[in-house]
């Protein structure tokens, strides 16, 4: 767990371009450069960076693609993966959705649920619901992000905090065999490790082109999940992985993995 704003500051920096001069990060948050080489010095320690002479680098850095964009990346699995988790949701359960594109997903597939009650920080997954006078919508505040949509910082983290839910359901941008669950985005980590905390269960939304990416930032353990819903059977090195955490693997043809 990072230990100071400033820690979590320099990683959505570095989350932007995959590294930076010292100088440059001295520069733009305002900090002495010796705070940022100490600052470095403890997120190396962490395994999240790599420093070089005069600079650093993200470790598993890659370029994330926009909000929009992943909304366009394989629609198909994505419905397909939101109708199978909307079935297994019932009318009139409570519930956390985060800020992944195929959350966005799941809470289209959900709307004509009656009786949900629905915490976000998701713009998106908010405005799915819009003019439905059926389901109850919890949109939590903090500053909104313009990429995606989200609202994340401390006053997101406090919302949330005051709730109890049946289900968390969550994205990940990258399924690895020995890590378990990646995200590109510190932020998003922390929102989502907040609200698994706060869930009966915690289930994983991700279709197969997840499996064998990598990203720099773990969610949390695998066994903090119940459940994982895909479209395809996961390879072998992550099915066993999976089964070993406990996980179950649901497929969207309703089979079992």
């Amino acid at each position: 767990m990072l230990a100071s704003k400033r820690e979590r500051e320099l990683l959505d920096a570095l989350r932007q371009t995959g590294s930076g001069r010292v100088q440059d990060l001295s520069r733009s948050l305002g900090v002495t450069e010796e705070t940022i080489r100490r600052n470095i010095r403890r997120l190396e320690d962490q395994g999240l960076v790599t420093k070089v002479h005069g600079g650093v680098y993200l470790r598993g850095w890659v370029a994330e693609a926009s909000f929009s964009q992943r909304l366009d990346e394989n629609p198909q699995a994505k419905r397909a993966i939101a109708r199978k988790l909307a079935a297994m949701i019932p009318d009139g359960a409570s519930l956390f959705l985060d800020v992944g594109s195929t959350t966005a997903y799941v809470a289209q597939a959900l709307r004509d649920h009656r009786n949900l009650f629905v915490v976000t920080n998701s713009l998106a997954v908010a405005q799915a619901f819009s003019g439905s006078s059926q389901n109850r919508i919890f949109m939590a505040g903090g500053e909104l992000r313009s990429h995606d949509g989200g609202a994340f910082g401390p006053e997101a983290l406090a919302f949330v905090r005051q709730f109890r839910v049946d289900w968390a359901v969550l994205s990940a941008a990258a399924v690895d065999p020995e890590a378990g669950f990646l995200l590109h985005d510190m932020r998003e980590a922390e929102f989502s490790r907040e609200i698994i905390r706060c869930a009966a269960r915690a289930v994983i939304a991700a279709d197969a082109t997840k499996f064998g990416r990598h990203a720099p930032i773990r969610i949390a353990e695998p066994e903090a999940f119940s459940t994982i819903v895909t479209d395809a059977a996961p390879p072998p090195d992550i099915a066993a992985m999976l089964i070993a955490a406990g996980v179950e693997i649901i497929l969207t043809d309703g089979g079992m993995a």
